[in-house]
């Protein structure tokens, strides 16, 4: 059959279900190496079945270098469409980092420009990520990348970008009948801004198949491949195994109605969802393919009465907790090692403090009103945190727009990352005193305050009164005391 394509952009056309190559690191984890011309032939079979996107990242392992190899070696009758991802470590990012990842990319996959270059953060609280995205977009202008997109960002952050102008085409996350965090706000978001969602995890590395319908629970320990440890963090999360096994029984009662597989059937449901363009659908190139299986999933057309018995096996799971990417960047971490340890060594301050002779320390970020107006953005002293009243401001930038809630995101962001940088957290805000100049965006500022920190509930003012700058929609001071002290 022919395998159904979507145009994301007027210049880019994928296939609706991508190869991911994510597994190509946990392949070469033990040192071992993928023979370039085997993966090459490997390919030459998805491409041969209409699957001509394959996804992968500068951390899969040699991915990229073997993608390369298949273009350089198959020259036009190559085919494919190659989108890939960067991760920088956390910390400041100048545009000499962003141009060496980039150049090291197109060497590697041996073309002048990424055709999507999506990009991951480790921490919303460092403006870094804004600034590497920035940079980004200027390399897009030079030519040197051809789309930009986004891999594990939550709404309110994805919202953020776009609000701020920066030319984001697509979010990478991970959703399957399992994982339904998607659907409540990036969906909506995706359709309403014209960008795409591309979903990963759909078949959570495997264990949405046939093969564990009604199989024990395995035991975990390191041999287990990668993909496998990921993913069996998710079941823990939504219910267990037996709550999973429910969701397994509903695929399979569906799948027997039309022919297919259970694959099929976790598949065609994200498919089908608003808001998705594509399925990334991972492989082990030579080694476990099932190309045949996958193709079969545009065969499936899902019913009123399927999708109902799914919803109805779905109503019985525990959400998993958080907005898309949360798992990367806060318990429970739903990673293959159940924490950050095999990703970072460290997660650096944004913002460096200074210890005075006063014995209090202060944190500056930059902005040019701190020097010319003679104030820290926070002061720590003893056990309090006293933070200054902070904007959406940064650099050249107005982060967020002229979006309030975009804004307040923002701001709430750079009082996260300036009580981490004094030792510590929102948790330990005691008190917020919001101004807003517009009546009309009270309720916008309220609704993000309350996203962020309803679970920490500060004692609140919010009160209208003008602010020193013409597109400014919101200002928050706080106070913190380190949560140690506190019964």
């Amino acid at each position: 059959m022919t395998v159904p394509r979507v145009r994301l952009a007027p210049d880019l056309e994928v296939s609706r279900i991508l190869t991911g190559l994510w597994q190509i690191a946990d392949m070469e984890k033990e040192g071992a190496t993928v023979d370039p011309e085997t993966a090459a032939r490997a390919i030459d079979r998805y491409v041969a079945a209409g699957l001509t996107t394959f996804d992968m990242a500068d951390h899969y392992g040699s991915a990229e270098t073997l993608c390369g190899h298949h273009r350089a070696t198959r020259g036009a009758a190559s085919g494919t469409e190659t989108l890939t991802k960067w991760v920088p470590k956390p910390g400041p990012v100048a545009m000499e980092d962003v141009r060496a990842a980039v150049d090291r990319a197109r060497e590697q996959l041996r073309t002048d420009r990424l055709e999507l270059l999506q990009f991951h953060t480790w921490t919303y609280d460092d403006p870094s990520w804004l600034d590497a995205l920035d940079h980004l977009s200027a390399l897009v202008e030079e030519g040197r990348v051809a789309r930009l997109g986004l891999t594990n960002v939550d709404a309110a952050h994805m919202k953020m970008a776009l609000d701020s102008g920066l030319p984001i085409l697509t979010n990478q996350v991970s959703f399957s009948l399992l994982d339904r965090r998607a659907a409540e706000r990036l969906a909506p978001l995706c359709q309403e801004r014209g960008a795409h969602l591309l979903a990963y995890g759909t078949l959570a590395g495997g264990l949405l198949t046939d093969r564990w319908l009604g199989a024990p629970e395995p035991q975990w320990n390191e041999s287990t491949p990668w993909s496998l440890n990921k993913y069996r963090r998710f079941i823990e999360q939504v219910g267990g195994w037996d709550a999973y096994q429910t969701v397994l029984r509903a695929a399979r009662s569906v799948a027997d109605r039309h022919g297919a597989s259970v694959a099929n059937v976790a598949t065609r449901a994200i498919l089908d969802h608003p808001g998705v363009a594509g399925v990334i659908v991972g492989a082990r190139l030579g080694e476990s393919e099932h190309i045949e299986d996958t193709v079969r999933a545009f065969d499936l057309e899902l019913n009123d009465d399927d999708r109902a018995e799914l919803d109805a096996a779905i109503a019985g799971l525990d959400p998993v907790p958080g907005d898309c990417g949360d798992e990367y960047r806060k318990p429970p971490f739903l990673t293959a090692s159940g924490d950050l340890s095999h990703h970072l060594d460290a997660l650096p301050a944004p913002y460096p403090p200074v210890t005075g002779a006063d014995g209090r320390t202060r944190v500056a970020t930059g902005t040019v009103w701190e020097d010319r107006a003679g104030y820290a953005r926070a002061v720590r002293d003893g056990d309090r945190i006293f933070l200054s009243g902070t904007t959406a401001e940064h650099g050249r930038r107005l982060v967020g727009g002229d979006d309030a809630a975009s804004q307040t995101h923002f701001v709430i962001d750079k009082l996260e990352g300036t009580l981490r940088s004094l030792g510590g957290r929102l948790e330990d805000l005691v008190r917020t005193r919001i101004y807003v100049p517009d009546a009309a965006d009270v309720e916008a500022v309220a609704r993000a305050h309350g996203e962020r920190l309803g679970h920490v509930r500060p004692a609140n003012a919010l009160v209208r009164a003008g602010l020193v700058g013409e597109r400014l929609k919101v200002e928050i001071e706080a106070e913190a005391v380190l949560g140690d002290l506190i019964g």
